[in-house]
This record gives structure tokens, sequence and C-alpha cells, in this order.
């Protein structure tokens, strides 16, 4: 069972039912006893890097989440989720992540040309630039759905995909058990379910 992780931070209807839709069990939860059951973890997160952190920590969840990944269970961040497991973001500030991957979170717009919108929004494709089981079967070039305004800069040995916009932006890290996409694959069709598809079978 997949237990994503519900700390205040927008709908997850659509990512529960994306876990359904490849007949994989998913329930959205608070609860740490139904987080310690799980046999996996998703990070969900829209919004401010700083709000996210403060209610991941309010939630009492945020060392939960660490405790139960030094165990060896696989975890999954999205989008900002993603941003999270890095070790600090500089989005408005300087603010701690979880230090799970390596890395700083970093505006977008320090590193593209003038005149691309911010944020990036909308498909973009994958450009595989390492392994991951996420990626079995995914073909290079595969499009997802992005939104995003800030990158996560990591070294590139945890970096599983990049996606170009201007320059090459972090799209998927892992290290280990713990994994991130920048993208939405709850949004992103097909090809995004696959993903979910194989992280639920880790």
């Amino acid at each position: 069972m997949t237990a994503i992780i519900d700390y205040g931070v927008g709908n997850l209807f659509s990512l529960v039912c994306s876990f359904g839709a490849v007949g994989a069990e998913a329930v959205l939860t608070s609860d740490p006893e139904v987080i310690k059951a799980a046999d996996r973890l998703v990070l969900p997160g829209v919004g401010a890097f700083r709000d996210a952190a403060a209610k991941l920590r309010e939630s009492g969840l945020w060392d939960l989440v660490k405790e139960q990944t030094a165990e060896g269970k696989p975890l999954l961040g999205i989008c900002l989720g993603m941003q999270l497991l890095l070790d600090e973001s500089l989005e408005f500030g300087e603010y701690e992540g979880l230090g799970l991957i390596p890395g700083v979170v970093r505006p977008i717009a320090d590193v593209i040309p003038a005149g691309l919108k911010i944020p990036q929004m909308g498909w973009n494709k994958l450009l595989m630039t390492g392994e991951s089981p996420l990626f079995d079967g995914t073909p290079e070039g595969a499009y997802m759905y992005f939104v995003h305004s800030y990158y996560c800069d990591s070294p590139s040995e945890y970096v599983s995909a990049v996606t170009e916009y201007g320059a090459p932006m972090t799209a998927s890290v892992r290290s280990d058990n713990v994994y991130g996409c920048q993208f939405h694959p709850e949004k992103s069709g097909d090809a995004g379910l696959a993903i979910l598809k194989r992280f639920s079978e880790l």
C-alpha cells in the first residue's frame, strides 16, 4: 500500500485516482500509524517551499518521513515535494529541506534566457541521464507536465533525468530508496501513469 502524505498542501484527489487507475492501492493520510504501516510513501507539494516545509513540520510528519526513509522505505517526492527532499531552498530566503538528497533549490530565472515565461508550465520532454527503476520502459523524449519556477540543483550522480527549458533543468532525482519528480506524473498521461505504477511495485 502507498501512503500519500497529506499535510495540507492542496487537492490530492487526482494523485489518489491515478494510483487507482494503474491498479495500485493508495491512501491519502496524515496518520503516523498508517504511514508506518505503508509499503511506500509519496510526498506531494504545491505552492511555496517555506510554507510547505512549515506545514510538514507542524503536522509532526517531518521527522517521521526521514525516519521511514532511513529504514529503507521507498519515498517519491512530486513537484514541490521533490524540492523538499533537498538540503535547502533559496525561494524568498533560505530554508532547510529534508536533506535526503544533496542539493539546493534555486530560481530558474537565474539560468534561463530572458523572455522565457516563468513558471515553466506545460509539456516538456525527458532526457535520461542516470539509472532509475521509475523510468524502466519510459522512452527517451517522453513528454511530462511541468509547473515550476524553481529547480533542483543537485550533483549529477543524483540526477536521473533532465528537461530543457532554455537550460538543462533537473526533472528527476534519486538516492537509493528516495526518488523525486519535478513534473506531475499524475497529470502526464499514460507515460506518467506508468511511472506511478513502477513506483507502486518497488
